[in-house]
């Protein structure tokens, strides 16, 4: 990497993105605004390789991509840490991008960078969140029609996503069924697109990703939870520790403390949100009555009793230390015992 003279501010947006550069005395040599393409960042940037600052973004990826292939040093720094811009009293897209290159002159880490995927693997993670939308939007229709049904003194008979359009149609109220019947071809629609998802996650694990068969010894985790870990984490030596893959994807409680202030805070949410409900599920299904009998079965089960709070506090509490398990199969590549710490014991 080449010695970097400057810095690059880039504040991106969906159209037009502004840009401020400044030497490496602090000077504002230039500023300017232009579109949000590859096309022009070429046209303007292509040749003269500095250090440049971004947000994460939706054009973050890409964009990212393409500085690096410049010769560029990029920096895409963390929205939760940029808080300078987001509390500014003057805020706007010319300033935003001085903020930016400024702040990347001083000290990277205030920045909290983090690391893009590459385009295969933000590709196959895109096959994971297509099917998240799809089971978003056909919830949606399901509680509708219930909803509708109930409203007119009906009631329609328990049963799961995929089957509810065949159960369904016997009990529709026959005032309704001219309004519901187009819901659920829908829905019929919508489970069939899941279901070709679903196989295809199943020949990424075959064919691209065969350690994910590894993680998914532990029960509650099947080929959705153990590509998506996979995928999201990306290269499992980034953590010294399989500790800090909890922090990492916000499972663990937020802090603020203030002389002998330290109260009992919620988690962070930071990181991944789809992978931390998937593991979530995971942890629910552990602690649930189909959940065979394993040391983090027992560990949340003792956590659990005594009220709604502790049990919620349970669940993440599993979350966390399955997170922690799937990492340490992934590098390790171990036979997981379910019951290891009774083995150890006796």
């Amino acid at each position: 990497m080449p010695e970097v003279q400057a810095t690059l501010g880039l504040d991106v947006s969906d159209r037009y993105s502004n840009y401020c550069l400044i030497d490496v005395e602090g000077q504002i040599v230039e500023e300017g605004r232009l579109r949000t393409s590859q096309e022009a960042l070429l046209k303007r940037f292509e040749g003269s390789p500095c250090r440049v600052v971004m947000e994460a973004g939706a054009h973050s990826p890409w964009m990212s991509r393409l500085f690096t292939a410049m010769s560029y040093e990029v920096i895409v720094a963390n929205p939760r840490r940029v808080q300078l811009i987001a509390q500014s009293t003057r805020k706007n897209d010319r300033a935003d991008a001085e903020t930016l290159a400024r702040l990347g002159r001083v000290d990277l880490r205030l920045l909290g960078p983090i690391r893009h995927r590459d385009a295969q693997v933000q590709a196959d993670l895109a096959t994971i969140r297509g099917r998240k939308a799809l089971v978003d939007a056909r919830t949606l229709l399901i509680n509708h029609v219930r909803g509708a049904v109930k409203s007119n003194g009906g009631r329609l008979p328990a049963c799961d996503a995929h089957s509810f359009h065949k159960k369904a149609r016997a009990h529709l109220p026959a005032s309704l069924r001219c309004s519901l019947e187009p819901l659920l071809q829908a829905v019929e629609e919508l489970t069939t697109r899941i279901k070709e998802l679903d196989r295809l996650v199943l020949e990424l694990i075959e064919s691209r990703y065969p350690e994910a068969k590894c993680l998914q010894q532990v029960a509650g985790v099947g080929p959705l939870i153990s590509l998506c870990f996979i995928l999201t984490i990306g290269d499992p030596t980034r953590f010294k520790k399989s500790r800090q893959v909890g922090p990492y994807l916000g499972l663990v409680p937020s802090q603020r403390e203030s002389g002998q202030s330290a109260p009992e805070l919620r988690i962070s949410k930071a990181g991944n949100s789809f992978l931390r409900q998937l593991l979530v599920s995971g942890a629910h299904y552990i602690l649930g009555y189909r959940g065979p009998d394993c040391d983090l079965r027992r560990w949340g089960l003792k956590r659990s009793a005594g009220s709604k709070v502790a049990k919620k506090r349970a669940v993440v509490g599993v979350a966390r230390r399955l997170a922690i398990l799937l990492h340490r199969l992934w590098v390790t590549g171990e036979v997981y015992e379910p019951l290891r710490h009774l083995e150890v014991a006796a």
